[in-house]
């Protein structure tokens, strides 16, 4: 996990230097807010996996010494055929323009939103995929 911890923290002070710069050429407060912004979320993401690489065992991909066989080679499941991340996305699209344009907007955005959450959470407790 430490090779992780470095890219974000790289990724940390690049975004805290391209800030910066940012700054003294354009003088822009709201761009600049958002660099070190950026800069501070890829800091806590480097703090937390360089902290968490400290106290568990290394993982193959970590060691110089490890064997291909030594990798895990389940890594989880993932449904090849399942058509709900689809409608969690235009529920997401619809509550964002919800937030943009409309309130009633909103509730439908949300009302899909949850429905399709819904359904991607119980798919495989109903019809041919039911354990």
């Amino acid at each position: 996990m430490k090779i992780e911890g470095w890219i974000f923290g790289v990724g940390a002070i690049f975004y805290f230097f391209v800030s910066g710069v940012y700054w003294y050429l354009s003088r822009d407060e709201i761009g600049t807010t958002a660099l070190v912004m950026t800069g501070g979320l890829a800091f806590l993401v480097a703090f937390y996996i360089l902290y968490t690489a400290k106290r568990v065992y290394p993982r193959p991909e970590d060691r110089d010494d490890a064997e291909v066989d030594e990798a895990d080679p389940e890594y989880g499941f993932f449904s090849p055929h399942s058509w709900w991340p689809l409608a969690v996305g235009i529920g997401a699209m619809i509550t964002t323009f919800g937030l943009i344009f409309a309130v009633w907007l909103l509730v439908l955005g949300v009302s899909v939103l949850m429905l399709s959450i819904i359904g991607w959470l119980f798919e495989y407790y109903r019809r041919e995929f039911a354990h």
